[in-house]
C-alpha cells in the first residue's frame, strides 16, 4: 500500500499506510482553521506551540513524539533531529524556541516534515542528519519559518523527489504569512493544480524534484 498524505491544514498532515497513521503538528482553534478530527497511532509535535501542538485535537489512542530521538511505533520508524536558527546575537535576546524536524520511514519511503524550520541548514547537515529525502513537508510562508526563497533554497539542498508546501497564507488563517504563490515562482512554477490527497510509493516517485500542492481537507471522514 502506498503512503497516503492529506493536508490538514497550516503544518498538520495525516501520513497513512498500511500498518499506521501520523498525525503532525496539530492545531488548536485560534489559528482561525478548524482541524478536521482523524485518528491517529502518532501524533508528532516540532514545537511547544498552539499552532503545533494541539494534541486534544486528535483521536484515538497515540503516541506522542515531541522531541529528538529515534522511535519506532506501529513498523513506523521516526527519527527526530532538532533544528532551529538562532536569533541575532543581543544580551537580552530570548533564544529561539526547539524546533524538531521528523523523518518518517514508510517500508523503503522516507518522507521528512522541517516543522518551523527557521533557517537554511548547512550542506555537513544536510548529508549528516537528514540524509536522502523522498517526500518533503517544508514550510514556505516565513512568519517565523521558512520563506519562499529560503524553502526553494533548502530544496535545492535536500533533493527530495516530492515537494508539499505547508505553513502559508489560506483566507480563513489568522496568521500573516505569504502566499503558496510566492514559493512557487521561487521554484520556477506559474501554477500547480491541487489535489485532494497524494498516494506516493518508492515506484511511484518521480525522477525530478515534483512540487505537489495538496487541498485543505475540511469534512471528516465517517
Amino acid at each position: 500500500m502506498p503512503v497516503e498524505i492529506t493536508w490538514l491544514g497550516h503544518s498538520c498532515f495525516r501520513l497513512r499506510d498500511r500498518a499506521a497513521t501520523v498525525v503532525t503538528d496539530p492545531y488548536g482553534k485560534d489559528l482561525g482553521l478548524n482541524l478536521v478530527r482523524v485518528r491517529a497511532d502518532i501524533v508528532t509535535v516540532s514545537h511547544a506551540a498552539e499552532a503545533h501542538n494541539y494534541v486534544k485535537g486528535v483521536k484515538g489512542d497515540f503516541q506522542v513524539l515531541s522531541g529528538p530521538g529515534e522511535y519506532e511505533v506501529s513498523s513506523v520508524f521516526v527519527t527526530g533531529l532538532e533544528l532551529r536558527g538562532d536569533r541575532k546575537a543581543k544580551k537580552d535576546a530570548t533564544p529561539a524556541p526547539r524546533n524538531t524536524v521528523f523523518l518518517f520511514q514508510f517500508d523503503d519511503l522516507t518522507v521528512c516534515h522541517l516543522g518551523d524550520l527557521n533557517l537554511v541548514p548547512t550542506q555537513a547537515q544536510v548529508e549528516e542528519a537528514l540524509g536522502e529525502v523522498d517526500v518533503l513537508l517544508i514550510p514556505v510562508g516565513g512568519g517565523g519559518s521558512l520563506n519562499a526563497s529560503q524553502a526553494a533554497e533548502v530544496v535545492s539542498l535536500l533533493e527530495p523527489h516530492v515537494v508539499i508546501p505547508m505553513h502559508y497564507h489560506v483566507p480563513e488563517s489568522t496568521l500573516k504569512l505569504d502566499p503558496v504563490n510566492k514559493f512557487l515562482k521561487e521554484m520556477g512554477l506559474d501554477k500547480v493544480a491541487p489535489q485532494e490527497v497524494l498516494k506516493v510509493s518508492r515506484s511511484s516517485l518521480p525522477e525530478e524534484t515534483q512540487v505537489v500542492l495538496l487541498e485543505l481537507k475540511t469534512k471528516e471522514e465517517a
